[in-house]
């Protein structure tokens, strides 16, 4: 690992709203990346006995092979010594039966109709989850507004029901993304229930949820993350929400 990029691991603010779910596991793994540069072996130290996978170099993945068939066959994850694979390897730490569910289905589709140049509807909603994918757990109101891209009523007239909302970032391209902020980023999140309170529940939760028919419709919601309010300080100011470039209204449906 370059001396950069070794920077990079110090760099990440774990003081972060949206690492608060990940920092107990992560900020420890990133400090011993600082002086041992090897994403694999630090994802491996911290693996709790039974973990469903291995965490390996990325020259374990045999040239031309399909990465999630690979991990599908052998149970081992090829990891490069960057950010996009360490937090790769924190989700499968803190949601191992989700990223199991995704890589099956991944591995099925892949054995189905081969690697094909462009994926197909199942596979790539897959793919925009577990890249940029969340959860949410908010009150009728707040979703009813997100869903509508009501964002005058979502993040300023229901600003104090954020209160009761829990959003946890799921996709590890989103959070490697997130190590250095900015305003148009955007999560697909997936409504789970509020009921719900532990991370080790929701994960079991959510890998019965990851069904083929209704996912390959994406059923996510695109929410801008540095709206949240408390998440990002620029949110308080009058103004934030009018950037249309970011938060976007809801578009016509096409008519017939």
């Amino acid at each position: 690992m370059a001396a950069g990029v070794s920077e990079t691991f110090a760099a990440i603010d774990w003081s972060a709203p949206w690492l608060a779910p990940w920092r107990g596991l992560g900020q420890p793994l990133a400090q011993q990346l600082q002086h041992d540069p090897a994403v694999h072996r630090a994802l491996q130290t911290a693996a709790p006995p039974g973990a469903p996978v291995a965490f390996v170099p990325q020259s374990d993945l045999p040239e031309g092979a399909a990465y999630e068939q690979h991990i599908w066959d052998t149970r081992r994850v090829p990891t490069r010594d960057n950010l996009h694979d360490f937090f790769n390897g924190l989700v499968w730490q803190q949601f191992p039966h989700t990223k199991c569910r995704l890589n099956q289905l991944q591995a099925q589709a892949i054995a189905a109709d081969g690697v094909q140049a462009v994926r197909g509807p199942l596979r790539d909603a897959l793919t925009v989850f577990d890249e940029n994918g969340a959860l949410l757990q908010a009150p009728d109101a707040l979703w009813d507004a997100l869903r509508a891209r009501d964002w005058q009523r979502l993040f300023i007239d229901l600003r104090p029901r954020w209160a009761e909302a829990r959003l946890v970032l799921v996709g590890h391209a989103l959070l490697e993304k997130l190590v250095v902020p900015r305003k148009p980023m955007v999560a697909h999140v997936y409504q789970a229930p509020s009921a719900i309170e532990s991370i080790a529940d929701v994960d079991a939760w959510l890998a019965q949820e990851i069904q083929p028919q209704p996912w390959a419709a994406k059923p996510f919601t695109p929410l801008p993350v540095l709206g949240v309010p408390g998440w990002w300080p620029a949110n308080e100011a009058p103004g934030f929400y009018a950037d249309a470039q970011v938060f976007r209204p809801l578009r016509a449906a096409p008519v017939p």
